[in-house]
């Protein structure tokens, strides 16, 4: 069993070392600026775990920090622009949420302002920070290892459904992370256990039925649906497609089995933001 050291890493070495940004603040209302890559309103869980770690802290959004919103909308390439404005604004601290892509926009516009990210990949892998100890640099944030767990999903969706038939893996091809790593871990996996693997490109909710309905055409048994921020937010809509095609499927969040998807394999996304508004105050 994977313990909770192993896949959830908190970055904390920058974090302790930064001046107290808010609390140094106190001649007006420090401003946090939350980045997020997908809709505020696929997002109202986390954002009451981000408000919740806000509080521990002695923060209260509008009474005492003031938190400006930026959604990408899930138009990953909007990011750097809504960064830029952060910066601009100007933020104390800029929370990049949703993934990898807010996080590199997010340190592509600044050099000085301090970003917590939430909910990522390995950070380290992909150039966010030098390394977990010392991560230096004006980066840190929580990694729930989102991407390098997709693999392990198709094994234990492998496990449940042992069929000789193909595995579906739906990715977006806006996420670059994607294209990097996900791709190939997963192919990996299925090789290993001698299935073949149907990759489905989707980055629009009216990219879902054809790909589901490919899936059907060409037999696919079982159904990966790879980490992205923006699949979170069509939760619903892909459980709903996945019972309607009987397509077992894994997911990335408790929150997809929660809405009534099969099965899912992660940290827990309430908690990692929680612990990002906690991250903000030091």
């Amino acid at each position: 069993m994977i313990s909770r050291r192993e896949i959830v890493v908190a970055l904390g070495g920058v974090a302790a070392a930064w001046p107290l940004k808010l609390r140094a603040q106190q001649t007006a209302m420090p401003v946090i600026g939350f980045l997020g890559s997908a809709s505020p309103g696929s997002f109202t869980m986390p954002l009451a775990a981000f408000r919740q770690g806000l509080d521990e802290t002695g923060y209260v959004e509008g009474r005492n920090v003031a938190i400006e919103y930026r959604w990408a909308e899930g138009q990953y390439d909007r990011l750097p622009v809504l960064a830029a404005e952060l910066v601009r604004h100007p933020a104390a601290v800029i929370v990049a949420s949703g993934g990898n892509t807010s996080a590199d926009a997010a340190r592509a516009a600044t050099a000085t302002v301090p970003i917590v990210f939430t909910a990522i990949s390995d950070p380290v892998k992909i150039g966010l920070v030098a390394s977990l100890n010392r991560p230096g640099g004006n980066v840190t944030g929580i990694a729930a290892l989102t991407g390098e767990l997709d693999a392990k999903r198709l094994e234990l969706l492998h496990e449940l459904v042992p069929k000789t038939g193909p595995i579906g893996a739906v990715v977006n091809p806006t996420n670059a992370y994607v294209k990097i790593s996900t791709i190939r871990d997963v192919q990996a996996a299925a090789q290993a256990v001698g299935r073949q693997l149907i990759v489905l490109e989707v980055s629009a909710e009216r990219d879902l039925d054809a790909a589901f309905a490919t899936l059907v055409e060409r037999r696919a048994g079982a159904l990966v649906v790879t980490a992205d921020a923006l699949f979170t937010s069509w939760r619903e809509q892909f459980v709903a497609l996945a019972a309607r095609h009987a397509m077992p499927a894994i997911y990335q969040w408790r929150e997809f089995a929660a809405a009534g998807g099969l099965m899912s394999y992660g940290t827990s996304l309430p908690d990692a933001y929680r612990q990002a508004g906690i991250y903000v105050s030091w």
